[in-house]
């Protein structure tokens, strides 16, 4: 019977691990972006459901981790699998920034920064762009509809994926590798 168990946990194991092949291979994520270099991928997935692919460029002399930890240039890239609501997004947002403490003096900022999104639809492209001195865009589809100078801001929101307590600590493990 544990033999049993165990062949069935392997095989299920393989098949998610191909699956996560397959749905980033289907996010084409190029291996580079501007001058920041692909470093991780991998999928979020909730409840059984492949939510998105997410992408994270860096510098090509760091590592992600080196990036994230000395707030260098990087690039979070987000390729979704199926429509979302804005306001599920906005709500999924405020909850993890609540929950990892961020300031109440970026609220101003962060309601400007929600008020660009939109519904997400299959096929959508959201990215986080963030360079020292110049700040953050956040592009959709490739265009920019939104700017901030705030680093403070861009810490905090790519913290949603890249800091302790975020959306998804497994997430975050593989794009911080």
């Amino acid at each position: 019977m544990r033999h049993i168990v165990i062949c069935l946990m392997m095989m299920l194991s393989i098949t998610a691990h191909a699956n996560e092949a397959d749905r980033l291979k289907q996010a084409d994520f190029p291996a580079q972006s501007q001058e920041l270099v692909l470093k991780n991928q991998a999928v979020l997935t909730y409840l059984w459901a492949d939510v998105y692919a997410a992408a994270l460029y860096a510098p090509a002399t760091l590592s992600a981790r080196q990036a994230w930890n000395q707030q260098k240039a990087l690039r979070l890239v987000l390729y979704y699998y199926r429509d979302i609501d804005r306001s599920d997004v906005i709500k999924a947002a405020t909850t993890t920034l609540e929950r990892q403490q961020a300031s109440a003096r970026l609220k101003p900022e962060l309601d400007q920064l929600h008020a660009s999104f939109r519904n997400i639809r299959k096929g959508d492209r959201y990215a986080l762009d963030f360079h020292p001195g110049r700040g953050l865009n956040l592009e959709i589809n490739g265009q920019v509809v939104f700017s901030s100078r705030n680093e403070a801001l861009a810490r905090a929101y790519l913290g949603i994926w890249l800091a302790p307590k975020g959306l998804s600590e497994e997430l975050r493990g593989k794009l911080l590798k």
